[in-house]
């Protein structure tokens, strides 16, 4: 059977194939970085130090290295790129969970050129206070209500490019996931009480819930949870016995459901 591989041909296109013959685009990654700080949902936020929208709140993102240069090495793959820009405003615990979000490539969203733009939602337990980094002049972690969105939501920044859509997109996908996997975890410490992980169904969903109910169906949801066999070191606010600590068991999803309606 003859080899259907034309290396040589492939080797002559390559040769000839001349990019700058397409109109010129380019990649970008942007993060939004969730955590609770204090019980309140926060994202991570910068503000512009450059044109476009200089001084304009934003995402933490930038454009996708291509190929070595003096800024650093080559991005092996976009998640790497997106580690990268966040590790520049804050310390990355060990522990995190990384998902793209979506992908954002209207035609208006960057005055530059066009710009695609991969977005990803990274989750984690109460991350430290950021730093500035390149071409940014502020960076802080910005209450979710104070941009319109959960508990007491108000009215807040005008964020640059296409971002409040993408901050959007972003709290709808961690309320929503919180429903139908137990991703609320990566919210917590390895080891945590159910009254910790009722505080971030809560704090994402915006909403109060029945605590003996919660926790009965949180221990109903098969791997959900795991028993560490340990006790909290301290009891509860009114002295009362220690509460048992958990940690997150290996299901992938719940069933049932955690359903934001029936809660």
């Amino acid at each position: 059977m003859a080899d259907p591989r034309d290396e040589e041909g492939e080797s002559r296109f390559l040769a000839d194939y001349d990019p700058h013959a397409f109109a010129p685009v380019a990649v970008t990654v942007d993060v939004v970085a969730l955590t609770i700080r204090s019980g309140v949902p926060h994202v991570l936020l910068t503000r512009r130090a450059a044109h476009p929208q200089r001084g304009w709140w934003a995402l933490p993102g930038g454009f996708v290295r291509a190929q070595d240069g003096p800024d650093g090495p080559a991005d092996p793959d976009l998640p790497d790129a997106a580690l990268r820009v966040l590790s520049e405003k804050t310390l990355l615990p060990t522990e995190l969970h990384l998902e793209q979000l979506g992908t954002y490539g209207a035609r208006d969203r960057d005055p530059r050129m066009r710009v695609f733009s991969v977005a990803y939602v990274l989750l984690a337990p109460d991350l430290p206070d950021p730093h500035t980094g390149r071409n940014t002049e502020e960076a802080a972690w910005i209450p979710w209500r104070d941009l319109g969105h959960g508990d007491g939501a108000r009215a807040g920044l005008d964020l640059a490019f296409d971002h409040g859509r993408v901050l959007a997109d972003a709290v709808e996908r961690a309320r929503s996931k919180l429903e139908y996997t137990p991703l609320a975890t990566a919210f917590l410490p390895p080891a945590f009480t159910i009254t910790a992980l009722r505080e971030v169904y809560e704090a994402v969903w915006g909403q109060s819930l029945h605590a003996a109910n919660f926790h009965r169906k949180i221990l109903a949801a098969p791997g959900f949870v795991e028993d560490t066999g340990e006790l909290a070191e301290r009891g509860g606010a009114g002295g009362g016995r220690r509460a048992r600590l958990y940690r997150a068991g290996g299901a992938a999803l719940l069933h049932p459901p955690l359903l934001r309606s029936t809660q």
